[in-house]
């Protein structure tokens, strides 16, 4: 018998298109302050964000967790039992619905090389970047991959390890620097990121966001979207 997943919910219009849980934050007795990765950065931007009045937690979408039985639809037991980086290039491998562009510090990343594979624009960096060839950079690709793929809706994998600052990205690009919208529905996933300033960012992002009039209660780009529309169309053989 088919399982039957619990992850889908009716959300209201009267809500933000912003997805929390307090489960996101992790905590292991003090400990994770000694790691750079700011392991409670999720409820730190909900906070900033309630301190500027611009949402309370009746506005929010609250994030279901997936079970083993909702994951083992889509992947195997063996899959679930392995950490792996790049998971989402390998998950899409072959797929042409489907159209990745990364950009990245080439000294770094991706060290999978088989993954690598599936992303088909790739606008590799340099040590120490900076924001006047980084934005033309992602501009002049940008442009290029929409003409090679006109998408339905823009996943952005928007990790703060890009900044000055830090070490682990090694590129140097400042917080104003925000991509700018193509009239297409995006989804923002917040990322990695190794400083403490990273939660602070991410709140103002999105109040960049709803300055703009492309987030809120009843923005057109959410408002229009069918929530029973799939992310992905059938796939043509």
């Amino acid at each position: 018998m088919p399982h039957t997943t619990q992850l889908y919910q009716h959300v209201p219009e009267t809500r933000w298109p912003i997805v929390y849980s307090p489960r996101y934050n992790i905590t292991f007795m003090g400990l994770e302050k000694l790691h750079p990765f700011d392991a409670g950065k999720w409820g730190k931007v909900i906070s900033f964000l309630k301190e500027e009045k611009l949402l309370s937690d009746g506005m929010l979408v609250e994030a279901r967790e997936a079970s083993d039985e909702d994951l083992l639809v889509v992947h195997t037991r063996r899959y679930l039992n392995e950490l792996k980086g790049n998971g989402h290039e390998r998950d899409f491998m072959g797929d042409k619905r489907v159209y990745i562009m990364d950009v990245y510090n080439r000294h770094i990343y991706p060290g999978d090389r088989f993954a690598k594979q599936a992303i088909r624009r790739k606008v590799e960096l340099e040590w120490g970047t900076e924001d006047d060839e980084y934005l033309d950079k992602v501009e002049r690709n940008l442009q290029k991959a929409l003409q090679e793929h006109l998408p339905d809706v823009v996943v952005y994998n928007a990790g703060t390890d890009i900044l000055e600052g830090d070490r682990l990205g090694g590129l140097s690009i400042s917080p104003q620097v925000r991509p700018r919208p193509e009239g297409v529905p995006i989804l923002m996933v917040t990322s990695g990121g190794y400083q403490k300033r990273t939660a602070r960012i991410i709140a103002d992002s999105i109040l960049n966001l709803y300055s703009l009039g492309l987030i809120g209660s009843e923005s057109p780009s959410v408002s229009a979207q069918n929530s029973d529309t799939p992310l992905l169309p059938p796939e043509v053989p």
